[in-house]
């Protein structure tokens, strides 16, 4: 078994070639929010691609609630937005979830033989999971879709803190890990997401709170696991069981 560290679409294209496991690291915020929607007790979540198609499944499945963002912020008509710390009201709600990047790559992985979503938030059950489950592993830092120069540094610290919790042979993208595992030594993961270009933009729309928040290890031993692909997009459901 292996881990890989790949950012972006090319991570989700070598999981599927390569039949690893995906997993999507979206650490500000959508893989921490998804994570702690099924920790408060949402019964499934189910990602979508864009608004509309959110908006769509909602009228299918009037009951939901709808979460997500653009920009950084809810889209008008939505419940709430793409915060971790605003989970608890789906507790025994299915939730119908869209963001910019996080639920896109998950999209974009879909066809791996597993796509889970995980961050600092869910790290050790993560790790635990996958060793479990003794498949190869890519560890996708999400960074932007839109913008392959945009700076992932919260993402990939966020994978390199995973890597860091097993003694495991890493393959594709041991330099950019082992630089990452540096600079974690150095300054810390609250101070590198801190730091982060994309804590500033959330800093702009006045959401300081979760650069915190989604920095903080283990909060959660809920594992966002992608199950079946239905007309709106991905089922997702928790694939620890406490």
């Amino acid at each position: 078994m292996r881990f890989h560290f790949i950012e972006g679409l090319a991570g989700c294209v070598y999981a599927k070639e390569h039949g690893c496991t995906a997993v999507i690291v979206d650490a500000l915020r959508a893989s921490a929010t998804a994570a702690m929607l099924l920790d408060a007790g949402a019964t499934e979540l189910l990602l979508v691609p864009d608004v509309e198609t959110a908006f769509r499944a909602k009228e299918a499945n009037s009951d939901a609630l709808l979460y997500g963002e653009r920009g950084g912020v809810p889209p008008e008509g939505f419940d709430y937005g793409n915060s971790p710390q605003d989970c608890a009201p789906a507790e025994g709600k299915r939730v119908i979830f869209t963001t910019t990047n996080g639920t896109a790559l998950a999209l974009e992985a879909y066809g791996a033989p597993e796509v889970l979503l995980g961050t600092t938030v869910n790290a050790s059950a993560l790790v635990n999971y996958v060793v479990e489950q003794d498949r190869d592993v890519v560890l996708i830092p999400a960074g932007k879709v839109s913008d392959s120069e945009y700076s992932a540094q919260e993402d990939w610290v966020a994978a390199a803190s995973m890597g860091m919790l097993v003694d495991m042979e890493v393959d594709e993208g041991a330099a950019a890990y082992r630089e990452w595992q540096h600079l974690i030594s150095l300054d810390g993961v609250a101070k590198l997401f801190a730091t982060a270009p994309h804590a500033e933009e959330l800093r702009k729309v006045n959401l300081e709170s979760d650069i915190a928040y989604c920095a903080r290890r283990d909060l959660t031993k809920a594992v966002p696991q992608i199950v079946e692909r239905n007309e709106f997009g991905l089922v997702v459901r928790n694939g620890h069981v406490s």
